[in-house]
């Protein structure tokens, strides 16, 4: 049986498992420190699950104690001012909590005496967490108070706000404009803001009728160099008995273009697979066991869209990446029609996440969904 807090398979698809089983992003953790330690706030943008939350977690981790207080805040599922307030209080203050003690616990209770916070121990880990209530004409006064606190903290503070294109979408009120008010007169608390939405993100700190116009750094995060992937994934394989070949892991990171969480799950999967010598066939096998899983999802996602728009997105995963898709070959070769229509199905497909572009291209934004078109 595995003890507890042992690692069973080194390539995780859900957490941070530590600086051990995580891969490079040497550069870009280094950039992010060198930004929050000078002074800089900084805006980070990937797609989905290419690991940006993660190189966060890596970064935090990283940070020794004395350096600074590091609190991190997902604040994907918010809609409005107070769920922002709510989500952000939160996290302050189980970080605060942590260890757990009556001597922190008073105190807090006495800072934040208006959001009547209260505290319980998670039954399973073991860790602090807490709760707070907000009243509704009390938001943007507690809002104000939790800066107000992180400035006054005896570290510095870095605060990163993962998902931050959401307070795009919020309803009654210009969140942009009340989170600039305060952050632009902050000294000790230095922001990274994270975001999957490349033009939402984009667009919040590089239009200049925005209140972020200009106001942070701003970094891009690509895949990880295929070389040094091999050399992670045959580290940890070989510990485990396994052998993966060049030629192998290159199929594996060309199939899902080295997309990280797809990458670590056709790893994980293989791991568990337990096949002393991985070849490029048995990375096939791995892949079609995957796509035959997620088949009925699969499934359900075309059945919700038009049929110009399973045309155009089957057309664009056989082609695994598009870039000029007013081409007429391209057009001609999967019976598409007019440009015009084909453009349109697919700003639907974008907006649907079912598509992404990058820097041009379109690709199937679900790398397995994608090879599942291609091959079904």
């Amino acid at each position: 049986m595995k003890k507890k807090n042992q690692i069973g398979n080194p390539f995780s698809v859900t957490s941070y498992l530590g600086n051990e089983y995580f891969c490079d992003r040497e550069n870009e953790t280094q950039a992010l420190h060198n930004a929050l330690s000078n002074n800089r706030n900084i805006t980070l943008i990937s797609p989905r699950k290419i690991g940006k939350t993660g190189i966060i977690r890596h970064l935090f981790d990283s940070i020794p104690p004395q350096e600074a207080t590091c609190i991190y805040v997902d604040i994907y599922k918010t809609r409005c001012l107070a769920d922002f307030t709510q989500t952000f209080a939160e996290a302050i203050l189980t970080h605060q909590i942590t260890p757990f003690s009556t001597r922190i616990w008073k105190k807090i209770t006495q800072i934040f005496a208006s959001l009547r916070p209260t505290f319980s121990i998670d039954s399973i880990t073991g860790t602090p967490q807490c709760r707070v209530d907000i009243q509704p004409q009390n938001e943007e006064a507690t809002l104000q108070q939790l800066f107000e606190y992180l400035e006054n903290a005896n570290l510095p503070c870095y605060v990163a706000f993962d998902e931050f294109q959401v307070i795009a979408d919020y309803d009654g009120c210009q969140m942009e404009a009340v989170l600039r008010s305060y952050i632009q007169h902050l000294h000790n608390t230095h922001f990274i803001f994270a975001g999957s939405k490349k033009h939402t993100m984009v667009q919040l700190f590089s239009s200049a009728n925005r209140p972020f116009y200009q106001s942070t750094q701003i970094m891009m995060v690509e895949e990880i160099d295929e070389t040094k992937y091999a050399q992670f994934a045959q580290t940890h394989l070989e510990k485990h008995g396994q052998t993966l070949t060049n030629d192998a892991f290159h199929v594996l990171y060309s199939l899902v273009h080295g997309h990280t969480w797809y990458v670590q799950t056709l790893l994980n999967r293989l791991y568990q697979d337990g096949t002393t010598n991985i070849t490029p066939e048995t990375v096939n096998k791995i892949l079609q066991t995957i796509l035959i899983e997620n088949e009925p999802v699969y499934q359900t996602y075309c059945q919700l869209l038009t049929q110009r728009q399973n045309d155009v997105l089957r057309a664009i995963a056989a082609e695994g990446y598009v870039k000029e898709l007013g081409n007429i070959k391209f057009l001609q070769k999967y019976k598409l029609g007019a440009n015009s229509t084909v453009r349109s199905a697919v700003q639907a497909l974008t907006d649907k996440e079912l598509l992404l572009e990058n820097n041009g291209n379109y690709c199937v934004y679900d790398r397995f969904f994608g090879l599942w078109l291609a091959n079904y």
